[in-house]
């Protein structure tokens, strides 16, 4: 009842799966100046990760994002048709050429993979030679267990033993936890399982400035022109990121 009242008016009665309602988020993130704001610092440290080699670059899960205005070649997919995104695409079957993309990005998509390992096995057959998947994800610490276990629609699992879940819809089925699983908890299972997908970076942050957002689930938020407020917490609480972030920036690089 408490999520329902503050959802947002555009998204309240729409099926989370519905294509729909991917597209009022749009709405949504450009009516919240502060979450935009936090997708320009994500979207500005996964450009500054894209390597020097040549080939395209993807984004898997577009969804409600603006990438592509940064990156104009940017070729964007979604799992379902939506206006604007290039092509339909399902991350775990790409209908992509072998090594012929110079980087994957990725924004809050990995854990709503059924099955992981088929993807990551797809990214190391499409990626060339130093090609990079670039990644920012939900990841658990005593803080952010808390925010998704009781504030957060998700499901959060993070003592299941699979890296798999049950296939639902392409919103509605998730493990929050599943990023944290497979680079923390399981991290020398997946350094053995995929051993040309080295781990070059796995940075936790920003334990409350998407918080104060509301995200896309809230219709309360602060004014767009606190940003540099939240910016200062998060500079002041990065020592602590490690136990408070909520989110966590994540690069692979193909050996």
């Amino acid at each position: 009842m408490f999520r329902r009242l503050l959802a947002p008016d555009e998204t309240r009665d729409i099926d989370l799966d519905d294509p729909l309602t991917t597209q009022k988020r749009r709405d949504i993130l450009e009516k919240n100046r502060l979450l935009k704001s936090v997708y320009h610092k994500w979207y500005q440290m996964m450009t500054e990760a894209l390597p020097d080699v040549p080939g395209v670059i993807l984004e898997v899960g577009t969804g409600a994002g603006f990438l592509q205005n940064i990156l104009p070649n940017l070729l964007t997919s979604e799992v379902l048709w939506l206006p604007g995104v290039d092509i339909i695409l399902n991350g775990q079957e790409m209908a992509i050429a072998n090594r012929s993309l110079r980087a994957v990005m990725m924004t809050n998509v990995l854990h709503h993979f059924p099955n992981v390992t088929r993807f990551f096995y797809e990214v190391q057959r499409c990626l060339v030679k130093q090609g990079r998947l670039i990644m920012i994800e939900p990841w658990l610490t005593p803080w952010s267990r808390l925010i998704y276990r009781y504030l957060h629609h998700e499901p959060m699992d993070p003592d299941s033993k699979e890296w798999s879940f049950p296939a639902q819809g392409p919103l509605s089925g998730a493990n929050e936890a599943l990023p944290w699983i497979i680079f923390e908890r399981d991290r020398k299972k997946f350094e053995q399982q995929f051993p040309g997908l080295q781990i070059i970076r796995i940075t936790p942050m920003m334990p409350i400035y998407y918080l104060a957002t509301g995200g896309f689930s809230s219709r309360i938020y602060p004014p767009g022109w606190t940003a540099p407020i939240w910016s200062g917490l998060e500079i002041l609480l990065k020592p602590w990121h490690d136990h408070l972030g909520m989110f966590t920036f994540i690069v692979l690089e193909k050996g």
